[in-house]
């Protein structure tokens, strides 16, 4: 399949993309060789290989959860600009 300097003049216009001459005859030839090498993908025999999500195997990789102490709530608002009831003071946001 490949792409002529009119589609590719379409396309910019439907992107409102102001290209030059010379940046559509790139851009023709760049697409072309993108879609070549398509063509060459497609016509690998890929009847033998199971479809895939991901390339690698996935696992989780988040640690377990641990009961730990955690920081004094005095500690915590020591330097908070604001307290309230033993709680940050925020602005209210509506």
């Amino acid at each position: 399949m490949k792409i002529t300097e009119q589609a590719v003049e379409q396309l910019a216009l439907l992107s409102r993309l102001d290209l030059t001459a010379e940046d559509q005859t790139a851009h023709t030839k760049s697409i072309n060789v993108i879609l070549d090498y398509l063509d060459l993908l497609n016509k690998l025999d890929t009847s033998n290989v199971e479809p895939a999500a991901h390339v690698l195997p996935l696992k989780n990789v988040f640690r377990e959860d641990r009961l730990q102490p955690s920081l004094a709530k005095e500690l915590a608002l020591a330097n908070a600009p604001e307290e309230e009831a033993g709680a940050f003071k925020v602005p209210r946001i509506f």
